[in-house]
């Protein structure tokens, strides 16, 4: 995932991408962090190990861009890396991307476009299921699996169909084109 990709993606996603690709999976999480009276000598070379390790991390731009809507890093105190950035790199990149922050936060928030996302989720799966998969029926039962199957497909296009409509109409949109 590119970081423009994540910036453009909702937080649920971002985080199931870094649930299940992260390389420090299964790893103490304290190695990210300074330790209470760590010598500062010592952060620099472990902070400096992290940002290497993170470095090939398949998820790291979403693991920042995570990072960045949560808030961490410190422009004071130098006391973590997450995402292959520091705390004080991941503060001066919330503050360059304030406006586009605060955006994300809110697409994060709307429950009608994760609803949205769950469906169209749900219709691809759908489409992309194989009717004519189980054999044991004969011809009968394809058709059925297969009318079963569209109906099912209509069903969900109709629910994103009405949400989309409705939330275009809210916006202004007029008609749905």
């Amino acid at each position: 995932m590119t970081s423009t990709q994540a910036r453009h993606t909702r937080r649920a996603v971002l985080q199931a991408a870094v649930d299940t690709d992260a390389r420090c999976t299964g790893m103490d999480p304290d190695l990210w962090f300074r330790g209470d009276n760590e010598a500062q000598i010592t952060w620099q070379a472990r902070r400096a190990g992290a940002i290497r390790f993170c470095t090939g991390c398949p998820v790291r731009a979403a693991c920042a861009e995570l990072a960045l809507r949560d808030g961490d890093g410190n422009t004071r105190v130098d006391d973590m890396v997450r995402g292959g950035l520091s705390g004080r790199e991941l503060a001066a990149a919330r503050t360059a991307q304030a406006g586009r922050l605060t955006a994300a936060a809110a697409a994060d928030r709307d429950t009608e476009g994760r609803l949205l996302d769950g469906l169209t989720v749900k219709l691809r799966t759908q489409a992309g299921a194989n009717p004519d998969g189980r054999r044991d029926g004969g011809r009968i039962h394809q058709d059925e699996t297969r009318a079963e199957q569209n109906r099912r497909i209509r069903a969900l296009v109709d629910q994103i169909r009405q949400i989309r409509t409705a939330r275009r109409a809210r916006a202004g949109w007029g008609v749905a084109a």
